[in-house]
């Protein structure tokens, strides 16, 4: 049974969340997804993430991360055919395609390949912008007056 969200009230009263809501209308259209290759999602630090993923078999040439605008690509795809004659096979050597959504300002900042784990580290860097800071607040005599304020602004409409 499928069960579809309606997120129109909440984007009545917001501003600024397009993203956030067009990631979750993507979200409940995808299919089901393929669970192969496994991975695992590390936060190593306050705005520090690794993604690791077993990918055994697989060479380093074999392996393609590409990072877009809000998207972490991983691919994986064998050079040659294995002609081996498997008696049992339970190592998965098959193609794989892993899509990973990011958060704004989320950066890749490398990839390692050891033992069949690849980890990719990233990091949430915060424009200064958006960082929080501090407001000095002035001492004054006296407030101003509303009335002064809105004769200025009135004032200034008239002008």
């Amino acid at each position: 049974m499928r069960t579809t969200l309606d997120f129109s009230p909440l984007s009545r009263s917001s501003v600024g969340f397009d993203h956030v809501f067009d990631l979750l209308d993507a979200a409940s259209r995808l299919a089901p997804t393929d669970n192969w290759p496994p991975y695992d999602i590390l936060r190593v630090g306050d705005n520090q993430y690794r993604i690791t993923m077993s990918v055994a078999g697989f060479a380093p040439d074999e392996i393609t991360v590409t990072h877009e605008p809000h998207l972490l690509v991983v691919r994986g795809e064998k050079a040659g055919e294995d002609k081996a004659e498997y008696i049992y096979r339970g190592i998965a050597g098959r193609n794989f395609d892993r899509r990973f959504q990011l958060a704004d300002y989320v950066t890749v900042t490398g990839a390692k390949l050891a033992n069949g784990l690849l980890a990719i580290d990233l990091v949430r860097e915060l424009p200064e912008q958006m960082k929080p800071r501090r407001i000095e607040i002035q001492q004054v005599k006296a407030l101003p007056q509303i009335e002064d304020h809105e004769r200025a602004e009135g004032g200034k409409q008239a002008a």
